[in-house]
C-alpha cells in the first residue's frame, strides 16, 4: 500500500495547500483534506488515550499523537467523537479520514481497512477488583465468569474464541470498570496501559491480573487504498521518532516507551 508522491517543498517547509491536494487526489470522495483539515475519529471516553479533563478538553496520547501527526502534515486536526462499535464502520462511510484509538493491526482488519505502520504495542490484561480473591492468569480462568468487554474490540473476540465466558459488553473503559468495582461482573479484559494508568492516577480499587499473549501493534486507521495519506502519516511518524516528539509524548503518558513490542 505504499506510494510514489513527490514531496514539494519550499525553503524546507512542505507546501501545504499542494500536499492537501495531492492527498485528496488519492482519498475518498468527501475527504475534508482539501481544506486543509485532518477529520480524526477517537472514542473520548477511554483514558489514558482519549478522554476529556475537566475543563471539557480532549487529551491523552493518542490525541496528542494525533495533533503531531496533523501538524507534520500542516492540516488542522478536527476531532470526531465516536462510539468503538461504530467507529471502523464511520470510516467505511466516510465521515472521517482516519482513527487514533489504539486500533489494533489484526490480518482480519487489514481485509477492509488500512494502515500506518505501528505507532505503539501494548497487550491485553485481567483486570479484577482490588480485594478479590479471584486471580486469573489466563483466558481460561474466566469460564463460568461474568466478564466486562468493549463492544466489537479485539478484547471481546478474543473472549468469545475461548468460549464459556459470560461476556458483558460496554461502549467504553469507563462504564466497563464502574461495573466491576460495583461488583456487578467478576472481572475485566482491557489493555495492560490503561490498567497501569488507572490503578496509578483514577485509584480505583482494582488490579491487573494475568497479562494474556504478546504485545500487538497499534496504527492508525484509514481508508484502504488511500495509499498518498498513509504514506505521508508513516513518514510523520516516522520523523517523529527521530526528533524526539514520539518519545516525549509515550514519556509524558506512561514513562516508558510504548513504541516498542
Amino acid at each position: 500500500m505504499k506510494k510514489s508522491l513527490l514531496s514539494l517543498k519550499l525553503s524546507g517547509l512542505l507546501v501545504p495547500s499542494v500536499l492537501a491536494l495531492s492527498l485528496s487526489a488519492c482519498s475518498s470522495p468527501s475527504s475534508t483534506l482539501n481544506q486543509g483539515t485532518l477529520k480524526i475519529a477517537m472514542e473520548g471516553t477511554y483514558p489514558p488515550f482519549t478522554s476529556k479533563n475537566e475543563q471539557g478538553e480532549l487529551v491523552g496520547f493518542d490525541v496528542d499523537i494525533a495533533k503531531a501527526v496533523a501538524q507534520k502534515l500542516n492540516l488542522k486536526p478536527e476531532f470526531v467523537l465516536t462510539e468503538w462499535s461504530g467507529i471502523l464502520a464511520g470510516l467505511q462511510a466516510n465521515k472521517y479520514d482516519v482513527i487514533v484509538n489504539q486500533v489494533g493491526i489484526t490480518p482480519e482488519r487489514q481485509n477492509s481497512i488500512g494502515f500506518s505502520q505501528p505507532y505503539a504495542y501494548s497487550r491485553p490484561e485481567i483486570i479484577v477488583a482490588k480485594n478479590n480473591t479471584f486471580n486469573p492468569q489466563s483466558l481460561a480462568d474466566l469460564k463460568g465468569k461474568r466478564v466486562g468487554s468493549t463492544l466489537g474490540s479485539n478484547y471481546e473476540k478474543q473472549l468469545i474464541d475461548t468460549g464459556d465466558i459470560k461476556i458483558v459488553t460496554y461502549p467504553g473503559a469507563p462504564e466497563i470498570l464502574a461495573d466491576l468495582v460495583a461488583g456487578r461482573i467478576d472481572a475485566a479484559y482491557n489493555d495492560r496501559l490503561v490498567v497501569n494508568y488507572i490503578i496509578n492516577d483514577q485509584k480505583l480499587p482494582v488490579r491487573g491480573a494475568g497479562q494474556i499473549g504478546d504485545a500487538a501493534p497499534v496504527g492508525i486507521a484509514l481508508k484502504k487504498g488511500n495509499s498518498a495519506l498513509k504514506d505521508q502519516i508513516d513518514k510523520a511518524l516516522t520523523e517523529m521518532r527521530s526528533d524526539g516528539t514520539f518519545e516525549k509524548i509515550s514519556q509524558k503518558w506512561f514513562g516508558q516507551d510504548v513504541g516498542q513490542p
